[in-house]
């Protein structure tokens, strides 16, 4: 009798601890599978689409080329501004030490003043030449320029609007050196220039300028380009925020 009760005592605990096991392995197997589950939604969440890539890179391009048009185009946008304010050519400020003392200072000051007056008028056309180059880019673009450096998108507008930018500066440029007298005041440094210069200097004023506020332009494009790359709170949209925190 008592073999009868110890053999019995012994299946219900084998029978207990295989219940046990299998309620174990069971939420075992769940687990795994909520893990699994978690990270497959993870992962796809990661993806982007070929359009979320193109979206997004024209997002970032769009905002930074409005800022940059904005900034600029405003009054002392290029004149108070060290990082793109137009000089005076290399050859009058190597001699700009001696007009001054020889009381053409306020000729030279005006001369600077009117180059980056009409910059700043010159850069309201900037944004929509740039808008344009935008919706052509294709998916192989945009690949480009998310494996590329930090200012590969300012690259990708510089080289597909540079000529376009050209072309509609050079007219603005113009009106406004006349609009500014910059024509007159250039003309006055020059023909002061050359009067104590071995070597005269005939400059074109047009492509002088137009180059100088391209390169303010294309600047500050890429500063916004960086900002977006490096400072999440600069991605200020949903598709901004996915495709450059990926």
């Amino acid at each position: 009798m008592k073999k009868l009760l110890t053999l019995s005592a012994l299946i219900l605990f084998s029978y207990s601890l295989s219940a046990q096991v299998d309620s174990v392995s069971k939420m075992g197997n769940d687990l795994f599978k909520k893990g699994s589950s978690l990270f497959s939604k993870k992962s796809s969440s990661a993806k982007l689409s070929t359009d979320e890539i193109v979206s997004g890179l024209k997002e970032a391009l769009s905002l930074g080329a409005q800022k940059s048009g904005d900034k600029l185009s405003a009054t002392d946008g290029f004149f108070k501004d060290a990082a793109v304010k137009i000089l005076l050519p290399k050859q009058i400020r190597d001699v700009e030490n001696k007009m001054r003392m020889l009381g053409m200072g306020k000729l030279v000051d005006d001369a600077e003043l009117s180059l980056n007056r009409a910059a700043e008028d010159a850069s309201k056309s900037a944004a929509p030449i740039f808008l344009s180059a935008i919706k052509q880019m294709t998916v192989t673009d945009a690949l480009n320029i998310l494996k590329g450096a930090d200012t590969a998108a300012t690259g990708y507008l510089r080289k597909t609007t540079t000529p376009q930018l050209t072309d509609a500066f050079m007219p603005v440029i113009e009106t406004s050196l006349k609009k500014f007298d910059a024509a007159k005041y250039w003309n006055q440094v020059f023909t002061n220039y050359n009067r104590f210069s071995k070597d005269p200097v005939d400059t074109d004023i047009n492509s002088y300028v137009t180059s100088k506020a391209l390169d303010g332009v294309f600047y500050y494009v890429a500063q916004e380009e960086l900002t977006i790359r490096k400072d999440p709170a600069a991605r200020v949209t949903d598709i901004l925020k996915k495709v450059f925190a990926n």
